[in-house]
């Protein structure tokens, strides 16, 4: 099992909560995750343990997002073929992808590990240009990536019937 089918598993991703998560509204709303994440973090300097509600809240909204919008209409706009990619990526190992997809999508998961471990950082030492650092390599890595997977999914749409039927 691959790094991100362990996360669709801890976010409970079956296959109702991946339709509803290939709405552009949940597409769209979940960048708002890290900065209420870091948000709510940062507030403990200022509320102390009044923060936990916050970040309690901010983590609820986290594994909310991709279940809180209806299945779209159509699956046919760039954000909701984001998530379709996102499901052939996961789903690699038993379909072999494109060689030209197998690197780069490593390499800006690896950017975005990488701003979020100075995220992090500026978030616990409550320092501004390290957690404005990582949000920025955070969003290019993943805004990237998604990009990515759109044309990942494009490519392999015909690969398997179960591919094909995403795209409605």
């Amino acid at each position: 099992m691959n790094l991100e089918q362990r996360i669709a598993r801890a976010f409970s991703m079956d296959e109702t909560t991946w339709e509803r998560h290939s709405n552009p509204w949940s597409v769209w709303t979940r960048f708002t995750a890290t900065p209420l994440l870091a948000l709510a973090f940062w507030s403990r300097a200022w509320l102390r343990w009044w923060a936990t509600p916050l970040v309690v809240l901010a983590l609820l909204w986290t594994w909310l997002n991709p279940r809180v919008f209806g299945k779209p209409r159509s699956t046919d706009s760039w954000a909701s073929k984001a998530v379709l990619g996102e499901r052939v990526w996961m789903n690699r190992n038993e379909i072999p992808i494109p060689e030209r997809h197998r690197v780069l999508p490593n390499i800006l998961s690896a950017v975005s590990g990488l701003g979020s471990a100075f995220l992090i950082w500026g978030v616990a030492t409550l320092r501004v240009w390290p957690t404005l650092l990582g949000a920025a390599l955070v969003y290019l890595g993943k805004l990237w990536f998604i990009d990515r997977m759109v044309w990942l999914y494009e490519d392999m749409k015909d690969a398997n019937p179960e591919y094909r039927s995403w795209l409605y």
